[in-house]
Formats: structure tokens, sequence, C-alpha cells
């Protein structure tokens, strides 16, 4: 039975973390409400209807917050992170030992703080507001963003990489032609999402991405390796990669890059 993600149709956003684990493992899954949205009725019929039953509908014990969440038999799991948690040992994206399974999760994590930041750069205020009715103060976020804290996240991922024990020294790497991880010495769910978090960051702040990144080889490095993973690729030139737009967390504002 595929599994079921529930997100919104138009962009990537949270969900793009679980569709890249599932689309890297070869999992089957519906990404429901796009699936409703190409039926006749458009995204108003069964595919939304279906996510908004399951937080409206007093039939379910356990309603989720928000979206995303996926149904796997009778669980629904909602929260980027916890989804993950619960789909990676299925998926062969996380180790084996309670150590690497927690410090996996740790990363996860951070990779979410991070991604609210970026977030909280053109919606310093209220999400409610429009940016322009928040300009000023974004501009203002986003300038410490920029300085403060893009290199200081981008540089502990850059530190978890390079004291990897498992990851060979660079010459080596090379050499022997083996990637980097971020945990042990195979794929795993937090590497597809820094993929994601770094291509998002590109997509928003290219200029000042791409200064920290001179800063930070390993996580350069591993942003590759991914994209050139072979169901990774396929996916990123299929109609299932939405691109990333003026409605998701990672948005283009040429003047908020500085």
């Amino acid at each position: 039975m595929p599994y079921k993600l529930f997100y919104w149709p138009g962009i990537q956003g949270r969900g793009e973390f679980v569709r890249l684990a599932l689309e890297a493992a070869g999992a089957p899954y519906v990404d429901v409400v796009r699936a409703g949205a190409a039926e006749p009725g458009g995204e108003s019929a069964s595919g939304m209807a279906a996510m908004l039953r399951y937080f409206e509908d007093d039939s379910v014990p356990r309603p989720p917050f928000a979206c995303p969440f996926l149904v796997d038999g009778r669980q629904v799991i909602a929260q980027t992170a916890a989804i993950l948690l619960h789909l990676a040992p299925k998926l062969g994206l996380v180790g084996k030992s309670e150590a690497d399974r927690l410090w996996t999760h740790q990363i996860q994590l951070t990779i979410a703080d991070m991604v609210a930041e970026a977030h909280d750069t053109h919606h310093p205020i209220a999400g409610s507001l429009y940016y322009e009715q928040q300009k000023a103060e974004a501009l203002r976020r986003a300038q410490d963003f920029r300085r403060q804290r893009l290199p200081k996240f981008l540089q502990w991922f850059e530190a978890v990489l390079a004291r990897n024990p498992r990851n060979l020294a660079n010459d080596e790497r090379r050499a022997d032609g083996r990637a980097l991880h971020l945990v042990g010495a195979r794929l795993s769910y937090a590497d597809l999402s820094l993929f994601q978090l770094v291509d998002g960051l590109l997509y928003a702040f290219p200029k000042a991405t791409r200064r920290e990144l001179k800063r930070a080889p390993h996580v350069a490095a591993l942003h590759g390796q991914v994209r050139a993973l072979p169901r990774v690729a396929a996916y990123l030139q299929s109609e299932r990669r939405l691109a990333f737009n003026e409605d998701g967390i990672f948005r283009r504002y040429p003047e908020l890059d500085g």
C-alpha cells in the first residue's frame, strides 16, 4: 500500500523534505492533494477534501495541527521531522543504532530551525500579512540572517561533515570516489534535507549563499552529490518536482539578498 502524503499542492514547502526521502528510496506514495487537483473539479475535489477531513472531522482522534502529514496504514504522523523519523528505518535512510537515529533526528531538527528562520526573513511580523506590509522589517531581518544566522548554520553543518569519522579526507575521498555524509557512511534523510535546504537558500539568497558556500566546501560538495543521485536527479527533472516560487518558504526578493 502506498504512503499518503498530504500537503498544499502549489508549493514545495516543508512537504518537500518528505517527498525527497520517498523519491530517493523509490518508495510508492501518493501526493494526495496534488493528485486530487489533477481530477475534474481541481483541488477543491477529492484531494483537498480528504486533507481537510483530518483537520475538521471529530472522528479523527489525533488530528494533525498542520500539513505536511503522512498516512501510513492507520497511523497519521505530522511534523516533517517526526514523519522522517518514522519513515527512515523503513526506507533505509538512517543508521541502525540508537545513537545514529538520534543524531540524525537532531540534525533534522536543526535544519527545521533554519528553514523557519529563512521563512521569517520575508514574514518577520506575521504570516497573515503580505510581504509588502512588513518590508521594512523584512529588510532588517534578512540583513541579520545573511550576516549572522546563515554563516552560523552553514558552518555547523560544515563541522558535522568534517568531524564525521566515516568521511575520508578531501584528497582521499576524491581519489576513492566516495561521497560525504552527515551521519555514518551511507545516505540518510539528513543528507537529503540538507540538500533541500541549500537548494532553497540558493534560490532565495543566491549571492549570500554562494559566498558562504565558499567557506563551507563540504556542504557544497554534499549538495552536488545528492543532486546527482540517480533517483534524485530523475525526480528533479520530473513534473513531480514543483518549482520554487514566491508562495513557499524560500522566496526570491532581490532586495533581501543585499
